[in-house]
């Protein structure tokens, strides 16, 4: 078999294609669940969209907090367009693993950040000076801060070089500019809109809990899918709805949305788990998104709900009415049985009536998880586009193979 000259260059230039492309997705949900320290931080990396931004891109440094730094800024009740702003401050356009932070050239450094991305930092506010300190410590603080540094390096997390870096700073990094009133989200009002539209009833629940209907209407500037069972479905769960604990109610309602947009078509294309907005850390409150011919339906692992109809659908919200509550398995115990189909003529099995009561399938929102799926990996928004880049890099493998082949047959 005589091969072509042009052969080796043709598989050399083949094998540069397939390195240059091939993508390593990774899921910043899904490395922070590893660490409970950070699921406070890793449940508003999700409420505020940034999860999904992080996931998009390529050479980034995450700057975790634990919990408790957390909770400082939390006591400062930033909206949710604000706090995304701060969060922003955290998240770096550049790769700094923990051998880089102690060999910064000259000793000090600026960043960029994805607050100065978002094109509303004024000036250079949203860069981060990072500098080497005496005792090999490695401080971090805003462009301008008078040699005051608010966080220093704790720890290396996870690192993938050059893709992403998760490191442990010591505080919040934050600044005026930051924290700064942002435009409200739009006058659209989710809760009027429910109650006009045959779902009055979970409109008045939300009204009931003031910052559960605070975080909805927070999360609709920027992406906001909410499934709303119907009058006749809330008052047949009443009962069920009054055992639970107020947190627990509270939960189930965040249950009901999703922060992020999605139309019909991209519920259908984008069959999955789904992160809710009562997801945080362990706490999964996750489903999934799955199609049955024309239908789409929401599976829990307790119960299976099915979009009836289209209430709203205009970006950046979309409300869909569903025929039956959504019940988290963290909040419920087992699984709720399904109508059982007719049995076969001729069969004289007598059913077994169940009289076990609404509050005997009630857990406390803080119940650990017993499911066997609970070592699934935690979904977020980008949690279908990172498979389609493995998918993607996988079918290129494929191509490369065969190219290369068909040219040495040649």
């Amino acid at each position: 078999m005589k091969v072509s000259p042009a052969a080796p260059l043709s598989v050399t230039l083949l094998l540069v294609l397939f390195l240059s492309t091939t993508t390593y997705a990774h899921n910043i949900t899904k490395i922070l669940a590893k660490h409970p320290e950070f699921s406070t931080f890793n449940h508003y990396l999700t409420v505020t969209h940034l999860a999904a931004e992080i996931n998009r891109r390529q050479t980034i440094t995450v700057c975790a907090i634990d919990n408790a730094a957390m909770n400082v800024l939390l006591e400062k009740h930033l909206p949710t367009y604000t706090l995304k702003n701060v969060l922003s401050l955290h998240v770096f356009a550049d790769y700094f693993g923990a051998k880089k932070l102690h060999q910064i050239t000259k000793g000090s450094t600026l960043t960029a950040t994805m607050f100065q991305a978002t094109g509303e930092a004024p000036g250079t506010s949203g860069y981060i000076n990072i500098t080497n300190m005496k005792g090999g410590k490695v401080g971090f603080a805003n462009e301008d801060n008078d040699g005051h540094f608010a966080a220093t390096f704790v720890k290396s997390v996870v690192e993938m070089p050059y893709n992403i870096s998760v490191i442990q700073i010591s505080h919040i990094l934050t600044s005026a500019a930051a924290e700064a009133p942002v435009a409200a989200p739009s006058d659209l009002n989710v809760t009027t809109l429910m109650a006009k539209q045959g779902c009055k009833s979970f409109s008045d629940l939300l009204k009931s809990h003031p910052d559960v209907a605070k975080t909805f209407a927070e999360n609709v500037q920027s992406g906001l899918t909410v499934f709303c069972p119907t009058d006749g479905v809330i008052s047949a769960f009443m009962p069920t709805f009054k055992n639970l604990t107020k947190d627990g109610q509270a939960s189930l309602l965040l249950y009901h949305g999703i922060p992020v947009y999605n139309s019909m078509g991209m519920l259908k294309s984008n069959n999955g788990l789904m992160n809710t907005l009562a997801t945080e850390g362990k706490k999964k409150y996750d489903f999934t998104v799955q199609n049955d011919g024309d239908d789409v339906k929401l599976e829990t692992k307790v119960v299976t709900a099915t979009i009836s109809g289209t209430l709203y659908d205009e970006e950046p919200l979309s409300v869909y009415k569903v025929d039956k509550v959504l019940l988290p398995r963290e909040l419920f115990k087992g699984t709720v049985a399904e109508e059982p189909a007719p049995a076969p003529k001729g069969s004289k099995k007598k059913k077994k009536s169940s009289k076990k009561g609404g509050a005997d399938d009630v857990e406390d929102d803080g119940a650990p998880e017993s499911s066997q799926d609970d070592d699934e990996d935690p979904a977020d928004d980008s949690a279908n586009l990172n498979w389609a880049n493995n998918v993607k890099s996988s079918g290129l493998f494929v191509t490369v193979v065969i190219s290369i082949i068909c040219v040495a047959i040649i």
